[in-house]
């Protein structure tokens, strides 16, 4: 009988302590079934890599390439070169194998902070370093065909602005609410397409808009404001939608990763639409700064063009009067016949002083 008290006292107190035993087991059988890499730290932020091969083929392709390039173009500007293989394969190395592409398929706002990266920041300074102009310059006879490339039809339609902005913020958008998300985890040629995806509108978007290259047609400025607006607008749109998902983007993937650090995955999210919404939009002010600068270039070079107008025109206007002043010429004076102003036969506003018809 004794036996049988203790057996059931036991029991009880089994019964008792499981619930508080299995909250206690439940975290070591997560970190057990965990396989990724240690916690974030600032320290591993400069420390934690990932080696893509595919990606580290494609950085030495591009990065290879442009300095082939430039050894045959030995004056080209070295501003360009720090664009291209610094910051734009620098950035791109970053989001792919840096500590960025080694948490992103831990952590989701490392994912978005990646996605911020390929879609923007990447593309816009790969955009900076013209590696249009330079394989035309150093190779004029395939250049002169790709300027026919540029500037036919089909590119002036694919690379109108309005397509290539809803191209940058539709591409990440169908990404993230859609499974092709989740794909990204399960499949390393999704994951290296998916890279190439995101990087593309990008690219196409700020070759056009910031024109240090050929490009299939010169849009003005103020249609480049308004594009950038476009963007910024969709940036927000994106984040805002992601911290609004009641539903968890990627559940089924997360919660079988059991992450035993970081923030919990509803508040990872909230992070992660935080990065595309902010860090979308400041990335625009480089762009910004860098469409000012051409704004002002254009506007120099168009001030210079007219007043070299303005001085050939006034230079014949006095050659004009000296030969009509001059003795032994034909005609009575205050009989010969009297230049129009200058301004009457430029094309540029010729129509302001056109008689009206009746």
């Amino acid at each position: 009988m004794g036996t049988a008290l203790v057996s059931g006292g036991l029991t009880t107190l089994a019964r008792a302590l499981s619930p508080a035993l299995t909250r206690v087991a439940a975290p070591a059988l997560t970190r057990a079934a965990y396989h990724g890499p240690p916690g974030l730290t600032l320290t591993r932020a400069f420390t934690e890599w990932t080696f893509d091969p595919w990606m580290t083929a494609f950085v030495v392709i591009l990065g290879g390439g442009y300095l082939a390039g430039v050894r045959r173009q030995r004056d080209w500007p070295v501003a360009s070169r720090i664009w291209f293989l610094g910051l734009g394969l620098g950035f791109l190395v970053i989001a792919t194998m840096g500590f960025v592409g080694a948490y992103q398929p831990v952590l989701m706002y490392a994912r978005a902070l990646q996605t911020v990266l390929l879609v923007l920041v990447a593309p816009l300074f790969l955009a900076l370093g013209r590696p249009i102009s330079l394989a035309i310059a150093v190779f004029p006879g395939a250049g002169r065909r790709l300027e026919a490339a540029i500037h036919s039809r089909l590119a002036r339609l694919i690379t109108f602005p309005a397509i290539t902005a809803f191209a940058l913020v539709g591409v990440p958008f169908v990404m993230y609410f859609t499974s092709w998300y989740a794909a990204v985890y399960h499949s390393g040629v999704v994951r290296e397409l998916t890279f190439l995806a995101l990087m593309a509108p990008g690219l196409v978007f700020f070759w056009t808009l910031l024109r240090v290259d050929p490009v299939p047609k010169r849009y003005s400025y103020a249609v480049s404001m308004w594009i950038t607006a476009a963007e910024v607008i969709g940036d927000a749109f994106l984040g805002i939608a992601v911290i609004a998902d009641q539903n968890q983007i990627g559940a089924a993937y997360y919660h079988a990763l059991a992450r035993p650090f970081g923030p919990s995955l509803a508040t990872d999210q909230v992070l992660a639409g935080g990065v595309l919404w902010v860090l979308g939009d400041l990335v625009g002010l480089p762009f910004l700064a860098a469409q000012l600068i051409q704004m002002m270039r254009e506007d120099d070079s168009d001030a210079a063009r007219i007043d070299a107008d303005l001085d050939a025109k006034e230079a014949e206007l006095q050659t004009a009067a000296t030969v009509r002043d001059e003795p032994g010429q034909a005609g009575e004076p205050g009989h010969a016949e009297e230049p129009k102003p200058w301004w009457e036969d430029d094309p540029r506003f010729t129509s302001r002083f056109r008689a009206p018809q009746d």
